[in-house]
């Protein structure tokens, strides 16, 4: 009986957490957001509503894990492709002062981004996206040091549930970890 009453109890715990059928190992919901993408366009939190979506945190004139961050992105766009995945990736500047839409344009493709499923973020000030890297992901955002013009930053991926909420995050600068991200979106789709 009191194992009954074990399993009853996980199970209330686990429907409460969303019941994903991977292992979850963040909760945190996504503060709303109406930001303005590499074409120029609107993407908000309610546009993605209903979607499974990857967020990262990058900058165009990045030296160091942007680079490796945004190639990884890159081949899990591909990945996903291939599997038939239906996922958004979503890339908020870091930078937003350099960072216009068209500097984003052109890095994405460079990457050779397919934007259609591929949104680079931008149209807001440092403070407003260091708020929702560190309050809604958990993700360090630091401005440059004194005569420096390099952000310091997270480097994960996020997996965010068609609800808006953060569920899962991965190393954002190791390959390996694509296999693992598509892995995780075929059992919760």
């Amino acid at each position: 009986m009191k194992h009954l009453f074990i399993l009853i109890g996980l199970s209330i715990l686990l429907s409460a957490c969303g019941g994903y059928e991977i292992e979850s190992n963040i909760s945190e919901k996504v503060a709303d957001f109406n930001f303005t993408t590499q074409d120029n366009e609107k993407l908000s939190l309610d546009d993605l509503k209903g979607e499974w979506w990857i967020a990262d945190f990058i900058f165009t004139n990045c030296t160091t894990v942007c680079l490796p961050m945004t190639a990884n992105m890159a081949a899990l766009q591909t990945k996903l492709e291939d599997e038939g995945i239906d996922a958004k990736l979503v890339s908020f500047s870091v930078d937003p002062d350099f960072d216009s839409p068209e500097v984003l344009k052109a890095y994405g493709k460079s990457y050779q981004a397919d934007f259609s499923n591929w949104y680079f973020l931008t149209g807001y000030d440092f403070n407003t996206i260091k708020d929702l890297s560190v309050n809604s992901f958990r993700n360090l955002v630091e401005a440059p040091p004194e005569g420096s013009d390099q952000v310091y930053h997270g480097t994960r991926f996020f997996l965010v549930s068609p609800e808006g909420e953060v569920i899962k995050y991965y190393g954002g600068v190791e390959s390996s970890e694509i296999d693992l991200i598509v892995e995780d979106l075929k059992k919760v789709q």
